[in-house]
């Protein structure tokens, strides 16, 4: 009897332990960060599932200009050789080499939908508007699930550097998660200069 209930005891106190130095936490915020995760991939999927439609379409336009449309094909197909699996997160240079790739095929897209504004038969066409109009929503929906994903990363990693809990992720397994950066985000963001010159030229030639 004595024993059962020292046994007891100590079950308990190992319980309370391990909820007093953040293990239930740890355990809480890493779901947390898989299922924001999870997020991120899908509509990074999304994305990548509209461009062979956008990339149709746009051949459909005879002058349209290669290059730019050949690093779209190629910026989706690096990106989407890049396995986004769980394990990723838990793997600093897997999740740049991950980060960048995206970064790559936002910023050939960015550049693919400025050029097509110097196209009328493109602006004029209803089917690549419509697919113009969901990668947009696409983007913006990459933004929100990026900053939860962030937000989720940065709670996570609070706890496994802060003291004790820091002493309770080295115990258990709970590693500093990569996060998402800022680099290079301006450039990519920012719109390449375009000539309209050479379209004007083409037109005039037609």
């Amino acid at each position: 009897m004595i024993r059962t209930v020292w046994r007891a005891a100590m079950a308990l106190g190992l319980l309370l332990g391990l909820s007093g130095c953040g293990y239930n936490d740890f355990q809480r915020l890493d779901e947390q960060v898989k299922a924001a995760w999870s997020e991120v991939v899908n509509q990074y999927q999304r994305r990548a599932d509209l461009i062979p439609n956008i990339v149709a379409t746009v051949k459909g336009e005879a002058s349209f200009e290669q290059e730019t449309l050949t690093k779209v094909i190629e910026a989706r197909a690096k990106a989407t050789s890049i396995q986004a699996t769980p394990e990723l997160i838990n793997n600093p240079e897997a999740f740049d080499r991950f980060q960048k790739a995206q970064g790559e095929l936002t910023g050939a897209l960015s550049r693919l939908l400025v050029v097509s504004e110097q196209y009328p038969n493109l602006k004029a066409n209803a089917a690549f508007q419509d697919l113009r109009t969901q990668l947009e929503g696409t983007e913006n929906r990459i933004t929100v699930a990026r900053n939860r994903y962030i937000k989720t990363v940065a709670d996570y990693n609070v706890l496994a550097r802060s003291f004790p809990t820091n002493l309770t992720a080295m115990v258990f397994g709970y590693p500093v998660k990569p996060n998402f950066t800022v680099q290079n985000e301006a450039q990519i963001s920012t719109p390449p200069t375009v000539s309209f010159d050479k379209p004007a030229a083409s037109a005039a030639s037609r």
